[in-house]
């Protein structure tokens, strides 16, 4: 394992609402700026709160293996994207992605995140069934890290796979705060000579005077206000029939793997046959990806890090928020790893190079994007994490509903509060039932719980799900983890936008 060791706008909604922490089942947050968490046995309104002793018992079931200390310092600086264009945004340690974090399976991680950005923030550990209190959500689960501050994230890592890390405050996201959190299993069934982690990314941040929340401004004012400043950056006709239509809401100038856009490629260089874990992650705020390998089919063993039964494909589709594992036998050659923006006319790209050859141009499309394309749904989980058929105990209904005209993305219509809950006792078999009434797509993601995808059984296990226009997914899940639980669309201007809402375990 690597550990790090670097030195060192408005107000969003999140932000306003999250400052009062006067929502029932908060408990009673302290500053962060200390290296213990936040300490409360108050179980207002009825619910487990975010440090109460049910969440400490939980955490002392899954253990403490060996720690691993790490220091994560965000900051503002200037970013390298390749080609000659730099721009000035957030991110960890002065790197984009951020400086891959490595635990294994059980391990401690006391990761100490400073903060020397000019606004709070904080750090959610994307996929990680954790202890609530670490969640890094402000106004329900901790308060956010103040500039100049800094706060020890720790807990127990249960669960091998690929995860990440990225701020849950506004619109920071869809900057540069973003880094991989691979966990290691200690007794990994795969077999492979190397491995290749690429986070996916769209890029706004510091072009032509851009960032995130100017464009998330220019969205709230409606289609009607989309001429003129920063008209350039709200498409019109992206379109995806695998999306079911809309493709996304924000034109970016670039998109990125591994922090490079494609006239500039991060590479990857192995040997002719050699078995490579290519490790991919989608961090972008509004774009789903269509992943190939040039002259490779891919074979998928993990979906949101959790096995599935192995498929081969030449395709893979990621929304933002998830993360897909595959293996690949090396060709000889220079390959195009190609990262198509989903209805955008645009493109990612890196290389793997295993012998000589010239790099791919910057537009170049792999037959493999219109070939056999694998999406969740027909995916099975690999026997060893199948979740036991079981009648749900409960069935959790939630609208998705909202329009670009009035930019009002919610659930059952009502805009994010922090005092939403959505009632669960620990021991249930919850069914979650997501029904799509908009005319775009989302991806909607469960902090601190995987689900099992489908009603059905044998679905694979995930976090984040994506729900076409139109259409209903259903996804079961044990409560085995206490607090309180974000569920939300992973777009983060939907996010932003209201179309968030709070899971709440009752308490005892």
């Amino acid at each position: 394992m690597r550990d790090i060791h670097h030195t060192p706008g408005a107000p969003s909604r999140r932000t306003v609402l999250g400052a009062s922490l006067a929502a029932a089942g908060t408990g009673l947050l302290t500053a962060c700026g200390a290296d213990s968490p936040p300490r409360s046995n108050a179980k207002p309104g009825g619910y487990v709160a975010p440090d109460g002793p049910e969440v400490a018992e939980a955490e002392r079931e899954r253990g403490s293996g060996p720690v691993r200390t790490v220091q994560l310092t965000a900051a503002r600086t200037p970013l390298d994207l390749g080609g000659g264009t730099t721009v000035t945004s957030w991110s960890y340690g002065g790197e984009l992605p951020g400086e891959e974090v490595r635990v294994t399976a059980g391990d401690t991680l006391a990761l100490t995140l400073a903060n020397h950005l000019p606004e709070a923030t904080s750090a959610h550990w994307h996929g990680i069934a954790l202890r609530n209190n670490m969640d890094g959500v402000p106004g329900v689960t901790q308060k956010a890290v103040a500039p100049g501050a800094d706060f020890t994230y720790r807990f127990t890592v249960p669960d091998p796979g690929t995860y990440w890390v990225h701020p849950h405050v506004g619109t920071q996201r869809d900057r540069g705060l973003y880094a991989p959190l691979i966990v290691d299993d200690p007794k990994e069934p795969l077999s492979y000579d190397k491995e290749w982690v690429v986070v996916l990314d769209d890029w706004l941040d510091g072009v032509d005077g851009s960032t995130p929340d100017k464009v998330l401004g220019r969205l709230r004012g409606g289609t009607r206000h989309r001429r003129g400043g920063m008209a350039s950056r709200m498409p019109m006709g992206a379109e995806s029939k695998l999306l079911g239509g809309d493709a996304g809401d924000v034109a970016y100038p670039y998109y990125l793997v591994n922090g490079r856009t494609a006239k500039d490629p991060s590479g990857f260089t192995a040997r002719p046959g050699d078995r490579i874990r290519l490790r991919i992650v989608n961090a972008g705020g509004d774009t789903a990806f269509r992943v190939a390998l040039g002259g490779h089919r891919m074979t998928v063993t993990h979906a949101d890090g959790f096995p599935v039964r192995h498929t081969t494909t030449d395709s893979l589709v990621l929304g933002m928020g998830e993360r897909y594992d595959v293996l690949v036998t090396a060709g000889d050659g220079v390959f195009p790893l190609t990262a198509l923006a989903e209805g955008k006319r645009a493109s990612a790209l890196a290389v793997l190079r295993t012998g000589s050859g010239a790099v791919p141009a910057a537009d170049v499309r792999p037959e493999e994007l219109d070939g056999r394309l694998v999406t969740a749904d027909r995916l099975r989980a690999a026997d060893s994490v199948a979740l036991p058929s079981r009648t749900p105990d409960r069935t959790i209904r939630l609208r998705l509903t909202g329009g670009m005209a009035t930019y009002d993305w919610a659930f059952d219509g009502k805009p994010y509060s922090p005092d939403q809950r959505h009632p669960v006792r620990e021991g249930e078999r919850v069914r979650t039932e997501f029904v799509n009434t908009t005319s775009m797509w989302h991806p909607i993601h469960l902090h601190g719980h995987t689900f099992a995808l489908g009603a059905t059984p044998g679905g694979p296990r995930k976090d984040t799900a994506i729900v076409l226009p139109g259409q209903t997914v259903t996804v079961d899940f044990d409560a085995d983890n206490p607090g309180l639980w974000m569920v939300h669309c992973h777009n983060v201007y939907h996010a932003e936008a209201g179309m968030m809402t709070v899971l709440g375990y009752r308490a005892p």
